[in-house]
């Protein structure tokens, strides 16, 4: 058994709370060794501290994250950080001015000149730092762009992801940050786009990136639509196209305003055939000369497999982190750009939202009926929601270039 990675986590809460289940689980079977966690509120998290046997298990725990650092940074090997986006840069740096790299929950930070910034830190690190973007390592994921990238489907023309998420009212009031575009002069951009349905966005750059493997595509354009259901400063839902460097068009259409169960469909529209790739369930590939091949998914633990992932990059068993810092660029410039396009978030006809209330849950949703539809007919049709019933002029075309109006735009948003 190789010698435990000896880690270090920010936050007892939230999301931070996965990590230390994912991190106990590793560390009984020999693979991780927690040092010590902090919170400004430990005792809040007494149960869960009995829970993780922290007593049993000798881990210190601290009033914040710079005691820890200054206690614990010459006996560990890696810091997490799965706190709100805003914190991230701060704490990468703390971590990387020691030495250590980091495990930054996705998305880094959502502000391209701040990626910029902590991709100079890091090179303060021993090794590089991972953006805990899930889906990448799953090995089916893997050997089928390998087949991509031969050249076994013909050239790719599309990418589209189809996303609807519930999340109630309360989802909004989960903390300070949630649904905010800007927090203090920072940003935050805290959506469904930014935050939870991250990942398949940053699969969709996956899959039309090359020639290598682990590679993300680049962007010329992008156009979008932010629409709000929700009584918040961000957007809960999003429309948005691109144009890669390669010719690619990329189309997603993303939403919490939606109730029941959640869904999202990957597709690569590819000269040959149509990938399907439904996280959790399986891949499908229609083959246009009418051949079907199903590949199932297995489970798949996404915590516990990018933990291992990264600690097999850490003892030198593998070449690169799964999504480095550079490598979140082109996502982090897509979320960036879709917000210069759009100029504005609308508020979506009150005509086409229902209030709904799950009394099972005991919890509200805002409800479009018409989302399934105005989702289809922006990724098959090309048709925008916004002259399609949804009342607003189409977002305007923006690229690279106009990045650097970007703070300016979300200054602007987030006043109205």
């Amino acid at each position: 058994m190789n010698t435990p990675v000896r880690i270090g986590i920010v936050g007892m809460g939230g999301f931070a709370g996965s990590h230390h289940n994912a991190v106990a689980r590793l560390e009984a079977d020999g693979h991780a060794k927690l040092i010590g966690t902090c919170d400004p509120r430990p005792t809040a998290f007494a149960k869960e501290q009995e829970t993780w046997r922290f007593a049993q298990r000798g881990v210190g725990v601290f009033p914040d994250y710079r005691s820890m650092l200054d206690a614990c940074h010459r006996g560990l090997d890696l810091i997490v950080v799965p706190t709100p986006i805003n914190l991230h840069a701060e704490m990468h740096a703390a971590a990387t001015a020691l030495g250590l790299p980091v495990y930054l929950e996705k998305p880094p930070t959502l502000d391209h000149l701040e990626l910029e910034q902590m991709i100079a830190a890091d090179a303060r690190a021993r090794k590089s730092s991972v953006v805990g973007f899930n889906f990448i390592i799953e090995k089916p994921r893997l050997a089928l762009k390998e087949r991509i990238l031969a050249g076994e489907f013909g050239a790719i023309r599309g990418a589209t992801l189809s996303a609807l998420w519930p999340r109630p009212a309360s989802y909004f009031t989960r903390n300070n940050w949630a649904g905010r575009l800007m927090m203090e002069g920072r940003v935050v951009l805290d959506s469904c786009f930014g935050n939870a349905m991250a990942h398949f966005v940053h699969n969709l750059l996956f899959w039309a990136g090359g020639p290598e493997l682990f590679s993300w595509a680049q962007l010329a354009a992008v156009r979008a639509e932010l629409y709000r259901a929700h009584a918040i400063e961000g957007a809960d839902t999003f429309f948005v196209e691109t144009d890669t460097t390669s010719g690619v068009t990329i189309r997603f259409a993303l939403s919490h305003a939606c109730s029941g169960a959640s869904s999202h469909l990957e597709m690569v529209l590819c000269d040959k055939a149509v990938i399907r790739y439904t996280v959790g369930r399986q891949i499908e590939i229609r083959w246009n000369d009418g051949r079907v091949e199903r590949i199932a998914l297995d489970p798949f633990d996404a915590l516990v497999e990018n933990h291992l992932d990264y600690y097999r990059y850490l003892r030198g068993e593998s070449a690169r982190p799964a999504t480095s810092l550079a490598d979140s660029r082109p996502f982090v410039a897509l979320n960036n750009l879709a917000h210069i396009s759009s100029g504005t978030i609308s508020k979506i006809p009150a005509e086409l939202v229902t209030a709904m209330r799950d009394e099972k849950e005991q919890k509200d949703y805002f409800h479009v009926a018409t989302m399934p539809a105005a989702h289809e007919n922006f990724l098959v049709r090309g048709l925008w929601p916004g002259a399609n019933g949804w009342g607003r002029n189409p977002g305007e075309v923006a690229t690279p270039a106009d990045l650097p109006r970007f703070r300016e735009v979300v200054r602007a948003m987030a006043a109205k």
